[in-house]
């Protein structure tokens, strides 16, 4: 299995400090700004963005507090370990599909989904009320009218998973929705199953989560989520393969 890298660009930031944070963290997680090193000083940053000192002052301090940078006096500002990184905010696991996506990223977002939405979905096939139900119904609805390469396929694919989470009743399996969302569109992006057969297998089992949870079955609920699961990273890691094969024998698609 290649360890390449594949590059999924996000939605632009909508204030210039967010932006320039953006800018600044996709550059660390890219590896540009290695791990230690100093960021360059107040003036030259500020002539790179064409920001006034606020503006790039409020960047570094959305940074630090998502644990990419330090502050020190007589020091600078410094790229912090790997292991500081809040890797379940948003904007993080945003960046990452930005700087680009290798084979390790993709299975330590399955393996954390393993870890917590089975789980997830065997909670909710006990602690979930009517209104949950609902919800997850119209989500699998909304999935079966609509194109498998599409915006919305991708939507309700997320809403069911995060219905589940909130069904689960525990708030902590339901902070896991970045998580979630950042997996799903790395995986929607890489490999949406648009093959008739693929499509009927992802509708099928996204349906057997729902009709598990509706029924109280938890351990059917479990079983067929985490099937999802490893579909779906099986998918995507036969994408990375294909594109690596291309790329080596010089193939411009």
């Amino acid at each position: 299995m290649t360890s390449r890298i594949v590059v999924i660009p996000t939605r632009r930031a909508h204030s210039n400090h967010a932006e320039v944070a953006r800018t600044i963290g996709v550059d660390i997680i890219a590896g540009r700004y290695a791990e230690g090193t100093r960021l360059p000083g107040d003036a030259e940053l500020i002539s790179m963005f064409g920001v006034s000192r606020p503006v790039l002052r409020e960047s570094v301090k959305t940074l630090v507090a998502k644990g990419l940078l330090s502050t020190k006096a007589r020091v600078g500002t410094i790229v912090r370990e790997r292991d500081a990184w809040n890797m379940f905010d948003a904007d993080v696991l945003a960046w990452h599909l930005d700087a680009g996506i290798d084979k390790r990223f993709l299975n330590d977002l399955a393996e954390i989904r393993l870890a917590v939405e089975p789980r997830a979905a065997a909670l909710a096939a006990v602690q979930r009320t009517d209104e949950h139900i609902a919800d997850l119904r119209r989500s699998i609805d909304r999935m079966r009218n609509e194109p498998s390469d599409s915006v919305a396929f991708a939507d309700a694919d997320l809403a069911l998973h995060v219905g589940v989470a909130r069904a689960s009743g525990n708030l902590f399996m339901r902070s896991i929705g970045h998580v979630i969302e950042a997996a799903l569109r790395a995986s929607f992006l890489l490999s949406a199953p648009v093959e008739a057969e693929d499509r009927e297998t992802v509708l099928l089992w996204h349906q057997k989560i729902v009709d598990a949870i509706a029924d109280g079955d938890a351990e059917a609920a479990l079983q067929a989520m985490m099937f999802v699961i490893h579909n779906g990273k099986s998918r995507h890691e036969g994408t990375m393969i294909e594109a690596a094969m291309a790329a080596d024998c010089g193939d411009p698609a």
